[in-house]
């Protein structure tokens, strides 16, 4: 029964994605890649991939779909037609994927308990995780504690896309008369978000302080709270949403959360131990360890949140500007 969900959910993948190539409606094209990413997420479900499944669903069909959105009004929905031979790219196209078809004639057979990470990694982790960092959440003592250096160059990578997009857009300024958007005219729209977008914060305050005993974490939950200022913005303004949350003090935040991260390390030294070895925190290392997992994931959810914001401020700042114009 598994094979087969996974076998239609492919296939409806591979149906989604020859669509947006044939499509000239960009609009269209947003709304498959949000439906592309909804259906891994459901493929990561299936193979148990639940953490995972969350950041696609979260990220893939949520942010990014409203990012691409407001990329779009400043762009127009259209595509433009090309006068370009195409018979090059599709041949550059065929080539590369054949390549990639036959690097992975010598991967190993998928899920077969003798490859090399079932063999090695995987029983390090499931073995030893219990006793060295003490969470039910294995994916966070990994995420967290064992590949801490890589999840902090990913939050690292985060707060660097945010001061890349806002290098070349900007964030809008706090001006109520310059920026009058929202859905003012929409009454019942405008009392359902004053009741879910509560619930969205406290869901995302959730994800945030239970992952490290279910799926969650920082990632998700910092998405999930920008989604509900997103959502506010979009109701009640973004002129609105901007005194809620000014720009300013996301720019704060977005640094303020790799400090926290990178503090936790440098603590961890004074301490005398490695950098990021949370077990020096306390007097019982495994309870020194979920105070850095704690601290650690506050970061990135701080970054992360600040980060996802601070871009959709950018891009919809530069689309009120081009409405007035």
């Amino acid at each position: 029964m598994t094979e087969i969900i996974d076998l239609v959910l492919l296939a409806m993948l591979a149906i989604t994605a020859l669509s947006v190539i044939f499509i000239k409606d960009l609009f269209t094209v947003v709304m498959l890649f949000g439906i592309y990413s909804f259906l891994s997420a459901l493929i990561f479900v299936n193979l148990d991939a639940v953490d995972v499944a969350f950041t696609e669903a979260s990220v893939g069909a949520g942010i990014s779909t409203v990012l691409m959105l407001g990329t779009l009004a400043l762009t127009g929905r259209k595509e433009k037609s090309s006068s370009r031979q195409t018979i090059l790219p599709l041949l550059v196209v065929c080539v590369t994927g054949a390549a990639l078809i036959y690097g992975t004639l010598d991967m190993p057979p998928f899920g077969d308990p003798n490859n090399p990470a079932q063999q090695h990694v995987a029983p390090r982790y499931i073995n030893d995780s219990p006793r060295e960092i003490g969470l039910p959440n294995m994916v966070t003592s990994v995420l967290a504690s064992y590949r801490g250096f890589d999840t902090l160059g990913e939050t690292a990578v985060v707060f660097a896309a945010a001061i890349g997009v806002l290098s070349l857009l900007g964030l809008p300024k706090q001006d109520r008369t310059l920026i009058q958007s929202g859905l003012k005219s929409h009454l019942v729209l405008r009392v359902v978000a004053k009741m879910i977008i509560p619930l969205i914060v406290l869901f995302a305050l959730y994800v945030q302080f239970h992952g490290d005993y279910g799926p969650g974490g920082g990632f998700q939950a910092g998405v999930i709270a920008a989604a509900a200022l997103i959502l506010y913005a979009l109701v009640f303004g973004l002129s609105v949403a901007t005194h809620v949350v000014p720009p300013k003090v996301l720019k704060i935040l977005a640094a303020l959360g790799v400090l926290i991260y990178a503090g936790t390390g440098v603590v961890s030294l004074f301490l005398s131990a490695n950098f990021l070895d949370y077990s020096v925190l306390a007097s019982n290392p495994v309870a020194g360890q979920h105070i850095g997992i704690i601290a650690i994931e506050l970061g990135v959810g701080i970054t992360v949140f600040a980060a996802m914001l601070s871009i959709f401020y950018a891009f919809a700042g530069q689309a009120e500007r081009k409405n007035i114009q």
